[in-house]
């Protein structure tokens, strides 16, 4: 099964972007050990981002232009369910994709990430 690992990225503070950088690699090793192949768009993105201007870092039309095509792809779409996963409008938008297209989401939960 292709798994899409939904999960919040965006804030104006450093630190929070590789605090989530780290959680959704954690979360996609597990997925991955469970026999899932795992599209992370946070795990796969995050180092290219120190190579955009500020302006496409934080623009949510640009990274929805490169992760949705990816989404539609995927058999499931988990979504991570870190401090701001409620709140984050690109987790909404892929929420919305994935039900639009009839893929299953399902929501997880960090402590069953291990």
């Amino acid at each position: 099964m292709i798994v899409y690992l939904a999960c919040p990225y965006s804030s104006r503070m450093p630190w929070v972007r590789e605090a989530r950088y780290e959680q959704a690699n954690r979360a996609a090793a597990w997925a991955m050990g469970q026999g899932h192949t795992v599209f992370s768009p946070i795990s796969h993105s995050h180092p290219i981002c120190g190579h955009l201007d500020e302006g496409l870092l934080l623009s949510h039309d640009f990274w929805m232009s490169q992760d949705l095509p990816l989404l539609r792809k995927a058999d499931a779409v988990w979504v991570l369910c870190i401090p701001g996963w409620d709140t984050s409008r690109g987790v909404a938008r892929e929420i919305q994709e994935a039900q639009a297209m009839g893929i299953p989401v399902r929501h997880v939960q960090p402590e069953e990430v291990r």
